[in-house]
């Protein structure tokens, strides 16, 4: 593959750079001596910031990555006899190379879902063996919002897991690496989907949707994170420099920056679907609803077009692929992509 590598593709939207406010922001921080890992003025404002968006209870620690955000807060609220439930999609089971259960200790268990979502008859299969001694202990449901597959789950949908997860003494998590594409697509506070519907712990992303690092862990419900600063520092994961994770939250949520960011990407993603949908030979397999087109196109033509632009396959086996918009992605991008795929379709 020939790909220019600093093209704009649709690979991820892990590939795109840095939001110019957020290095600005980084810059103007850069001055001067700080208390470190923490104790600083800029972690002091963006910690209020996240009890702002998600109410004055919310505990929230800055980790370094998305895995260290997911695999974490699974730590602070699991023991090792546990088993957290999630999608067999999810980055828990795909993308985390068995990070979850080497440092919790956990099982991981899946549901097989058509279009990235958890619903509590999937769960079912999984509710068994409660206070017995000889089965892993069901303990947490891990959602994705918005999903790998680029769905959304909706406040109704998630309050309806919480309470199924509560009703049995468990407690539900949310991995939030686009979680700011799902409130643009649901057009809602981030609070009414996460603390108001039940979620106890959510991995809260930004590296997505223009940051450059530095995801946060906010525990929602009160008494969770007691002994968690130690998880983290023993999980190698505490920033002695953190004003400058810091300092990128103040920017992305000043002016609604992220607003802006998801509102685009997600709106790209709506422009690609309909630019594709011209063509008889691609169908599109699931509902975009956030940042992410996922197609079935033939596998020459997807190899040839991955000469001129990025992107990943996704199920080999019946030739589907994904296409990711980013905060940067442009209609021209679209537009050369679109002109690119009718020639290669001829």
């Amino acid at each position: 593959m020939e790909t220019n590598m600093n093209k704009r593709g649709f690979g991820s939207d892990n590939n795109a750079g840095i939001h110019p406010d957020i290095i600005k922001e980084i810059i103007s921080v850069n001055t001067g001596h700080v208390i470190g890992y923490g104790s600083d003025i800029y972690t002091e404002r963006a910690l209020g910031i996240f009890k702002e968006q998600f109410g004055s209870s919310t505990e929230t620690f800055f980790v370094f990555t998305g895995t260290a955000a997911n695999v974490l807060s699974l730590s602070g609220i699991t023991r090792s006899w546990n088993s957290v439930i999630t999608a067999s999609t999810a980055h828990l089971e795909q993308d985390e190379c068995g990070a979850p259960e080497k440092f919790t200790g956990c099982k991981v268990l899946t549901v097989d879902t058509p279009d990235g979502k958890i619903t509590t008859d999937l769960l079912e299969r999984h509710m068994h063996g409660f206070d017995f001694e000889h089965h892993s202990q069901p303990k947490v449901i891990s959602v994705t919002q918005s999903t790998e597959m680029g769905t959304v789950y909706t406040a109704a949908e998630i309050r309806k897991i919480a309470d199924f997860a509560h009703d049995r003494g468990m407690l539900l998590h949310m991995d939030g690496a686009r979680i700011t594409n799902a409130a643009v697509s649901l057009d809602l506070p981030f609070k009414a989907f996460t603390t108001d519907s039940g979620v106890d712990v959510l991995s809260f992303g930004g590296t997505k949707n223009g940051m450059m690092f530095g995801e946060a862990i906010c525990f929602l419900k009160p008494g969770l994170s007691a002994d968690f600063k130690y998880i983290r520092k023993q999980g190698m994961q505490l920033s002695s420099k953190m004003r400058f994770i810091s300092a990128q939250y103040i920017a992305y949520f000043r002016n609604d920056l992220w607003k802006n960011c998801a509102s685009h990407s997600n709106a790209m993603a709506g422009i690609l679907e309909e630019r594709l949908k011209q063509f008889t030979e691609i169908s599109i397999t699931q509902a975009v609803q956030s940042n992410g087109v996922f197609v079935i196109m033939p596998s020459e033509v997807a190899e040839k077009m991955r000469n001129h632009y990025f992107f990943y396959p996704w199920n080999e086996k019946r030739s589907e692929y994904r296409l990711m918009a980013s905060w940067d992605t442009t209609e021209a991008d679209i537009e050369d992509f679109i002109f690119l795929l009718k020639k290669e379709l001829k």
